[in-house]
């Protein structure tokens, strides 16, 4: 791996005096995918909540591009080209599709991605745009939720939990367009609790348990056997 577009070491994470985070290190390349898997309460959500802004950290815990951003804010975090798209969408339930895709462009960062391009990548947002954007399928509403982060042009984006809750005919949907979503010189970590469907388009995956790195490597490396014991700390 050439030099990491992200680079974490020692990241610790609190909720109260739960520590949720104990000392997570990892790195992820660029134009690279890594899954980060484990079961529920491993921590995953809270490292990407961690790398975006929105918990607090120790400022050289996380690099981005070699600069140490762990104090930064969510919205300084989105300016230097970090995107999260986050577990349960989390859509503007007063805004309609265009709105909140618009929303997701505000802070002007230059880039390859616009309201035509994501029309463009999803053509049935382009038919709503008018609708409040809850008002939609769970599907259509993960379609606009990738599309708010993309229109931040991010060079690093996020993905949490992004199958939970749909069909499972919506979920091979969308995971067939995320190849066109990580690319053009965009890197990718992808949270997923589908240890297929991860393992299916990463590069690498780490597994957490319990808020610790228990296995890392890239699909293949590992069998079945290994990979559940490190999901499940068996």
């Amino acid at each position: 791996m050439h030099d990491p577009i992200l680079a974490v070491s020692g990241l610790e994470a609190f909720y109260g005096d739960f520590r949720a985070l104990q000392g997570i290190s990892l790195e992820v390349g660029e134009n690279e995918i890594v899954a980060i898997i484990g079961a529920n309460g491993a921590g995953k959500s809270t490292f990407l909540k961690c790398v975006a802004g929105l918990l607090a950290n120790a400022p050289g815990s996380i690099l981005f591009r070699g600069e140490a951003v762990g104090a930064l804010s969510a919205d300084k975090i989105t300016a230097r080209g970090i995107a999260l798209v986050p577990e349960g969408r989390r859509l503007f339930s007063s805004l309609s599709v265009e709105e909140n895709l618009v929303i997701g462009g505000q802070l002007g960062r230059a880039g390859r991605w616009s309201l035509k391009r994501i029309y463009e990548l999803f053509p049935v947002l382009a038919q709503r745009r008018d609708l409040p954007a809850t008002s939609l399928s769970g599907g259509q509403q993960q379609m606009v939720a990738i599309g708010r982060a993309l229109m931040s042009n991010p060079d690093f984006i996020m993905f949490d939990e992004i199958s939970l809750g749909l069909a499972p005919v919506v979920i091979k949907d969308i995971y067939a367009i995320l190849p066109a979503v990580i690319s053009e010189g965009t890197s990718a970590l992808i949270v997923e609790q589908d240890i297929s469907r991860a393992l299916g388009i990463a590069d690498r995956f780490i597994c957490f348990q319990e808020g610790r790195v228990s296995l890392a490597g890239k699909p293949g490396e590992h069998d079945r056997a290994a990979i559940s014991a490190a999901y499940f700390g068996m």
